[in-house]
């Protein structure tokens, strides 16, 4: 009995590879998370629209391509390794972790974590220690993402003994040779990675997808800043929102501004100051007083006081990095992680991720 007569007596071919002759992309689409992904995306980063769409149309090429496979088109598995441009504090590494988690849900990689590392990670101090550390670094990422920060640190054509070469040579081998189950991502400055893909021509021509990640403008900051209150616990009242707004435009023109880092930066003092304030008045408080920014706590920065700045910087007492609080017992501050209440997904550092003016921002709006 052939498949027709089988079919015709209501029975099933004996063969069940068969491939379907249609996909319901919809379906696929929402049985696979995406959607999800790609609106908690929009949900928890400021702006970013073209870094969103650039998002969303791999996430389509994605679908598309595992539609194409299930109805047995030959198809071309796509190239999938990044680069990603742009100044600190633009949500560079938070879509690392988005397009991590689509990867994932869609088959692309098994595990979907992001493994996060610099220069200092891959590259060792003296012949034969290059190769066992790179090594180990692309076993920690195989299944997931391996997002390279600052990745021009690896060339350095001025010292003929760097090591760094050895690095990329065994990066340029796994992400051709084993690009089915591991994801490069390289950071940084879009013209120092301009000049190091001009260096290194192999690494250039796997990647698929160049990601340019725009400075905020002043209101997405302002916006980014009650993001982060409100996950905190916190509001700013008029005066101190007016002030606030008042102040990026100040930090702005000083040097080692970081967008959504340097925003982060500044409401952790100014929550230091508005403990001191509260803790000095010694009176009691209601949730209100508690949650409260004030206009002082803004505008207690050194930058609305420049007279100040420039004399501490005399006694050479000054930060040129920090917002340093204006009260002395509030100066000890401990640079905090990620943002507290945000979305926490699978993300492995090799080191603790220091804040250096060219490192890249853990996340956009937070």
């Amino acid at each position: 009995m052939n498949a027709v007569d089988l079919q015709a007596a209501g029975l099933s071919p004996a063969s069940s590879d068969t491939p379907p002759a249609t996909v319901d992309l919809a379906a696929e689409y929402r049985e696979a998370g995406v959607g999800e992904v790609l609106d908690g995306l929009d949900r928890e980063l400021v702006g970013l629209v073209p870094v969103k769409r650039r998002v969303r149309e791999i996430a389509a090429l994605l679908l598309v391509d595992r539609a194409r496979r299930k109805i047995g088109l030959a198809t071309e598995p796509p190239s999938l390794h990044m680069s990603f441009t742009g100044n600190p504090g633009t949500g560079k590494t938070t879509v690392a972790l988005r397009i991590a988690q689509i990867l994932q849900r869609l088959g692309y990689v098994r595990r979907g974590h992001v493994v996060a590392v610099t220069r200092d990670d891959l590259v060792g101090q003296y012949i034969g220690h290059t190769a066992p550390k790179t090594k180990d670094v692309l076993k920690r990422a195989m299944g997931g993402v391996l997002f390279i920060d600052e990745a021009y640190y690896l060339y350095r054509p001025e010292n003929e003994k760097d090591y760094g070469q050895e690095a990329i040579e065994i990066l340029l081998q796994v992400m051709e040779n084993q690009r089915d189950d591991l994801v490069v991502v390289l950071a940084g400055y879009g013209d120092r990675m301009e000049r190091f893909f001009e260096s290194n021509p192999g690494l250039k021509s796997r990647i698929a997808h160049h990601i340019d990640f725009p400075d905020y403008a002043d209101g997405e900051l302002g916006d980014i800043a009650g993001k982060m209150l409100a996950q905190w616990n916190y509001r700013f009242d008029e005066g101190a929102r007016r002030a606030f707004d008042e102040y990026i435009v100040l930090r702005r023109r000083q040097p080692h501004f970081a967008n959504a880092r340097s925003v982060r930066n500044a409401l952790d003092r100014m929550r230091l100051r508005q403990a001191l304030r509260l803790f000095e008045a010694g009176e009691t408080v209601d949730a209100e007083r508690l949650t409260t920014l004030t206009e002082a706590d803004v505008r207690s920065s050194r930058h609305f006081h420049p007279s100040d700045a420039r004399e501490s910087a005399l006694v050479g007492s000054e930060n040129p990095r920090a917002d340093e609080p204006r009260s002395a017992s509030s100066a000890a501050c401990v640079r905090p992680g990620n943002t507290p209440g945000a979305p926490e997904p699978e993300i492995h550092r090799m080191r603790p991720a220091g804040d250096p003016p060219s490192a890249s921002a853990p996340k956009r709006g937070g």
